[in-house]
């Protein structure tokens, strides 16, 4: 999150607003959020329709960002805004607001999973351009493609758990006088949630292993790695839950609380019906 909140900053920033935030986000004295998503503008940042206004050396932005990770915590914000006229994806800039400015006021969400996530109102507030004007589209597009195999790593991380769990239980757990492991269905199940794991490890490495050795573009391959590894980790919590049984629906469980922790990473920095868009693309393009 802090990496999401800050890589506009690192990869457009200015030699100044580097150096004002980035060593106090490294050194984990400050927290960064990405503001892009509006009631009206989710999976489609064309539909974005907060403004941006100059007013001399700042502009003023006025708008309402929802479902902001740090919303409330975080010390500054990156936020995307319309300078243009225009519709769609031109005229969209992004810009740096520190959290202390006027004109701020946050509301606190509550998700169903304990996520520090809030909406962020904007009366006036003023804000610094980052990078050049019109860009924001692709800056905002560029930092989700290079995040989404982090949230494919948060998904393999809850998947691994999981399955730790329910070997567990499994061992622990007797049934008609057997452990529920020496069950044969118990033992397919484990098997199926050990290869969604290590297939979702995989991608997500790939796409980390491509970004590392200097790939400008990982479009393709995070989104890969990102649905894969969601999708695969939901299948492995709710395995453990079904091997769980009663057990695993009661609250403070700890695959309950996987339960409601995983569902959130198919949706945010683009939901898995976006991603197959991305994948989809990319191959249709490479086709020609």
């Amino acid at each position: 999150m802090q990496g999401l909140g800050s890589h506009v900053v690192s990869r457009a920033g200015t030699d100044v607003q580097k150096n004002r935030w980035l060593p106090a986000i490294a050194g984990g004295g400050l927290v960064a959020a990405f503001a892009v998503t509006e009631p009206e503008a989710g999976s489609d940042l064309a539909g974005v329709r907060t403004r941006a206004t100059a007013d001399g050396a700042v502009w003023r932005l006025r708008g309402v960002k929802t479902f902001i990770s740090n919303a409330g915590i975080a010390g500054m914000y990156t936020v995307l805004a319309r300078t243009g006229e225009g519709a769609g994806h031109r005229g969209l800039s992004m810009f740096l607001v520190d959290a202390e400015a006027p004109g701020i006021a946050v509301k606190p969400l509550e998700p169903m999973a304990p996520h520090p996530l809030g909406e962020v109102r904007l009366e006036g507030t003023p804000a610094v351009l980052l990078g050049q004007e019109s860009e924001g589209y692709r800056l905002a597009l560029s930092t989700l493609e290079v995040f989404r195999p982090s949230v494919g790593a948060a998904a393999c991380g809850l998947a691994a758990r999981a399955l730790e769990e329910a070997v567990r239980w499994s061992q622990a757990r007797r049934q008609f006088g057997r452990a529920l492991a020496d069950f044969q269905a118990t033992q397919m199940a484990l098997a199926e949630m050990h290869v969604d794991l290590e297939a979702a490890r995989l991608l997500v490495r790939r796409a980390a292993w491509l970004k590392d050795r200097g790939a400008e573009r990982i479009g393709a391959e995070g989104a890969a790695a990102k649905l894969f590894a969601t999708e695969a980790a939901q299948r492995v919590v709710d395995r453990a839950v079904q091997i769980h049984g009663g057990q695993g629906v009661m609250r403070g469980a700890t695959v309950e609380r996987l339960y409601r922790e995983v569902r959130a990473l198919r949706i945010y920095e683009g939901t898995s019906e976006i991603q197959k868009l991305v994948i989809a693309r990319h191959i249709l393009k490479e086709s020609k």
